[in-house]
């Protein structure tokens, strides 16, 4: 149950290095484990070709939904701080391969565009392996000033995606 001063949002993870399975359930867990913000629900896993660049690794991506005390662009920060925690290298050419990635998808009904944060995430309703997850754990989504996420999942049937088969 979310308590007063909380909010929920939702949790974009990735990896396509170094056993990347175990990254994207590790920074689920550090997510989990920092004081402002609680996981209330994790998706499976989800393998999927890279966007972009591709002469690089499948992805295994993850979505959760969370409860934080923190405001948006705080929150972004906390993700990135987790990010560098856990060996993420940012090199400015986008797309690349990563140990590991957190994006902040949603934050409630919040719509934001700043310099260093956009919400709902831009490329959110473009791209299966975040929808699908994400309608895994929260199937009546609505995207804030887009629309509902199943509706966009349905559109993107074509993105190969495939669920995991993991413990």
């Amino acid at each position: 149950m979310i308590g007063r001063g909380e909010a929920t949002a939702y949790i974009g993870v990735g990896s396509n290095l170094d056993d990347p399975q175990h990254q994207v359930i590790q920074a689920m867990n550090a997510v989990d484990q920092s004081r402002q913000c609680t996981v209330i629900a994790r998706s499976s896993l989800y393998g999927s070709e890279p966007v972009g660049f591709s002469d690089q690794p499948d992805f295994v991506n993850a979505v959760c939904k969370i409860s934080t005390t923190l405001a948006p662009l705080p929150l972004l920060r906390h993700l990135l701080e987790l990010e560098k925690a856990i060996g993420r290298i940012r090199v400015s050419l986008p797309n690349r391969p990563r140990r590991i990635d957190l994006d902040l998808l949603l934050y409630g009904s919040e719509q934001i565009e700043t310099a260093e944060l956009t919400l709902p995430h831009p490329r959110i309703h473009e791209r299966r392996f975040v929808l699908e997850p994400l309608v895994e754990i929260s199937r009546d989504l609505e995207i804030p000033g887009k629309g509902n996420a199943l509706d966009f999942l349905e559109m993107c049937m074509n993105q190969q995606v495939n669920k995991l088969n993991c413990e």
